[in-house]
C-alpha cells in the first residue's frame, strides 16, 4: 500500500514527490520547525549523537531536503558530507543555508535519486536519513542502495515519523497530524496536499520492528531501534558486515 501526494496525477510516486517539495521549499523550513515546536532539531541530535563513537569521516545525508541533518551531522568533524535529494528546490534553500554558515567546503548538495545512487560501493562511513525513506516509491531498493554505498561496518541511522500507541499521545498526536497540521500547512505553503499527504504516507508506513525487518531484508545487521517523543517518531540504527 502506498500514499500520493497528488491523487489525480498521472505522475509516478518519486515525481509527485519531488513536485511536492519543489513546491513548498521556500516555506519547508519555518514550517518544519513550527510544526514540531523545534522538536525536530532535538531527534536530529539525538540520532548524530550514535555515530559519535565511530567518528565518520565520510558521511552521506540521503534525502537531505534543505540540508538541516546534514548541518547536524558537522558535530562529528567529518572531512565530507554529501547530501541528495530529488527536489532541486530544497537543494537550493539548502546551498544558500550553508553557504550562509561558511561550511560549503565541508558540504555538498547534489540532486540525486536515493533509489539509484551515483555513487561507488563502499563509498561512505556512515550514512543518515531524515524523514526522506518514507518517500521512496521503491524502499526496499533504496535501502539496498545504501547498503551499497556503505563501507564495511559502515552505519545507517534513520530517523523517520512512525505511530505511538499509548493514551494520550496516541489520541493526542492523531488530532494533530490528521487535523491541525494539514490545515495550517495548507495555509501556509499554499500547496494543499504537501500535508495531507504526510499524515497519509506516515499511516502506511512500516514503522518499529516492521521496518527493521526490512533493513535486515536489505542486508543491514546489529539492528537497533529507538523511539523518541513518546513513539512520535524513531531512530533505526543498522551496520553493514565487515
Amino acid at each position: 500500500m502506498t500514499s500520493l501526494p497528488y491523487k489525480n496525477s498521472d505522475k509516478n510516486k518519486k515525481q509527485q514527490v519531488a513536485e511536492m517539495f519543489n513546491n513548498i521549499a521556500y516555506r519547508y523550513d519555518f514550517l518544519n520547525h513550527f510544526l514540531s515546536v523545534g522538536i525536530d532539531k532535538i531527534w536530529r541530535y539525538r540520532a548524530i549523537n550514535i555515530l559519535k563513537a565511530t567518528q565518520p569521516k565520510q558521511i552521506l545525508d540521503i534525502a537531505t531536503g534543505t540540508g538541516d541533518f546534514a548541518l547536524a551531522a558537522l558535530r562529528l568533524k567529518p572531512q565530507q558530507i554529501i547530501g541528495i535529494d530529488i527536489s532541486e528546490g530544497m537543494l537550493k534553500v539548502g546551498r544558500e543555508k550553508i553557504k550562509r554558515k561558511g561550511v560549503n567546503h565541508l558540504i555538498d548538495l547534489q540532486l540525486g535519486d536515493s533509489e539509484n545512487l551515483n555513487f561507488k560501493s563502499e563509498s561512505f562511513d556512515a550514512l543518515t536519513a531524515g524523514f526522506g525513506v518514507r518517500n521512496f516509491q521503491d524502499l526496499d531498493a533504496g535501502l539496498a542502495e545504501m547498503l551499497r554505498v556503505l563501507k564495511p561496518k559502515g552505519t545507517a541511522v534513520i530517523l523517520e515519523f512512525s505511530q505511538p500507541q499509548n493514551f494520550p499521545i496516541k489520541q493526542l498526536y492523531n488530532f494533530y497530524f490528521h487535523s491541525v497540521l494539514p490545515l495550517f500547512g495548507k495555509i501556509v505553503s499554499k500547496d494543499s496536499s504537501a500535508y495531507t499527504y504526510l499524515p497519509e504516507s506516515v499511516s502506511v508506513f512500516p514503522y518499529g520492528n516492521a521496518f527493521l525487518e526490512r533493513m535486515q531484508k536489505a542486508g543491514f545487521i546489529n539492528l537497533k531501534i529507538k523511539q523518541v517523543a513518546f513513539g512520535i517518531a524513531s531512530i533505526y540504527v543498522g551496520e553493514k558486515l565487515g
